[in-house]
């Protein structure tokens, strides 16, 4: 029996959040992996499914964290199989990239096909020169590929049918592809559609899938393990880890892990309606976050601070610039220590309220003079001529719109104001 770990989208060097602590959570989420799943369990080898780094150019860090692991693989003979994601893939026009640099100097095997005058091929793995298309291992034989983005589905035929001479019916045939599927969709980019990923059903007994950061599993033979850790808060919700394959003879069983060390992440929205002043709000929202939160505490050396995003939805009762959202930030944190808060105010502000209440066949232009007109009638100096004012202020804008001299638009204002009656 041979054991391989497939892991994909670690994202060394990332940046989020301004956080140097966000930073590191994907070095330890790539460490923990590799010593619970790859050391601990002396798998065979390991698949990098494309996107290890975050760039094509890498920090001084972000090459230290790849490589503290890499190093103790290479000590332990175990081999780091690789292909370039979009993320890490050679720029256009060279054939250079760290990952083609660490091939060379033996810590991974990048596979990928040979590409001359517009033509492909698939080269025997060398182990002189650090490339190859293809290599054995044991009784598995591994296919690389590229990050083919928008022309997925064309490039797919041509290497369907490179694999038709090079895949071995003797063994168990694995391929690395770097893409997203139908149905699985993660990125803007045409996915590939699962009627064209199947035509390499013929010669590939497991597809080692990246680039969705999400878990998904098409036919119990091609395997999306998704992103090491969350590169967002919207991803968070998603299943993600790394898959432990066993492989005897033809057969395989694919075993989904994810309790590596990964940031928790806690959600939490609170509607604002109903509160009229700030300090209402303040009340009700604190009240609800105790509801919601346990403070972290600092002498829990299992539990790792959250990461805290607080959305805001509702009308506000009171100006926006009333909600002072960086003090509240540190309220939070003080009260909850977590590692972050982050504060999506998608809230209506009462400046707006009228606005909000139209029905959407009401045109922009009219939305615009309603707004207008209900921010002036909130002084009562103006009230009784808040439609007048409105209109002045409106017809400075399309004049200012125009291009109109200052001296044009002032000239109206004054005119207007003229036959204002005081």
């Amino acid at each position: 029996m041979t054991k391989f770990l497939h892991i994909a989208d670690i994202h060394l060097g990332i940046r989020r959040y301004r956080s140097e602590e966000r930073a590191q959570d994907f070095f330890h989420a790539w460490r923990d992996c590799i010593e619970r799943y790859a050391l601990a369990e002396q798998v065979s080898f390991v698949l990098i499914a494309g996107d290890f780094f975050d760039a094509r150019k890498i920090e001084p860090r972000a090459m230290n964290q790849a490589m503290f692991c890499l190093t103790r693989l290479r000590d332990a003979g175990i081999p780091v199989v690789v292909i370039e994601g979009n993320h890490d893939s050679h720029e256009v026009g060279t054939k250079f990239s760290w990952l083609r640099s660490l091939s060379q100097w033996g810590y991974v095997k990048l596979l990928e096909p040979i590409y001359e005058d517009g033509l492909a091929r698939l080269e025997a793995w060398n182990e002189q020169t650090g490339s190859g298309s293809f290599i054995d291992i044991g009784d598995i034989r591994i296919f690389g590929s590229i990050w083919y983005g928008s022309t997925v589905t064309q490039s797919l035929t041509a290497l369907v049918d490179l694999l038709r001479d090079h895949h071995d019916p003797q063994r168990f045939n694995v391929m690395m592809l770097h893409t997203d599927v139908e149905g699985h969709v993660n990125h803007p980019s045409p996915p590939l559609p699962v009627a064209k990923l199947n035509e390499l059903k013929d010669y590939i007994d497991y597809l080692a899938l990246g680039h969705t950061h999400k878990n998904f599993v098409i036919d119990g033979w091609a395997y999306n393990p998704g992103s090491l850790e969350a590169c967002s808060v919207d991803e968070y919700a998603n299943e993600r880890g790394a898959y432990i394959v066993e492989v005897e003879g033809k057969q395989h069983t694919a075993r989904l892990v994810n309790d590596y060390r990964q940031r928790p992440v806690i959600r939490v929205a609170f509607d604002v309606n109903g509160q009229t002043t700030p300090e209402e709000f303040h009340e009700a929202l604190f009240a609800h976050l105790r509801l919601e939160l346990t403070p972290h505490k600092a002498d829990n050396d299992t539990a790792l601070p959250p990461v805290i995003e607080l959305a805001l939805k509702g009308q506000l009762g009171f100006k926006n610039s009333l909600l002072e959202l960086n003090r509240l930030r540190d309220e939070i944190k003080k009260e909850f220590k977590p590692l972050l808060v982050m504060v999506r105010n998608q809230t209506v502000p009462v400046e707006y309220a009228v606005a909000a209440g139209l029905s959407e066949t009401v045109s922009r232009g009219e939305r615009e003079r309603r707004v207008i007109e209900d921010l002036i009638s909130r002084d009562a100096r103006f009230r009784d001529r808040s439609t007048d004012l409105a209109g002045f202020i409106l017809e400075a804008k399309r004049l200012a719109l125009n291009d109109e001299s200052p001296t044009q638009i002032t000239e109206m204002i004054e005119s207007k104001l003229a036959d204002f009656p005081t």
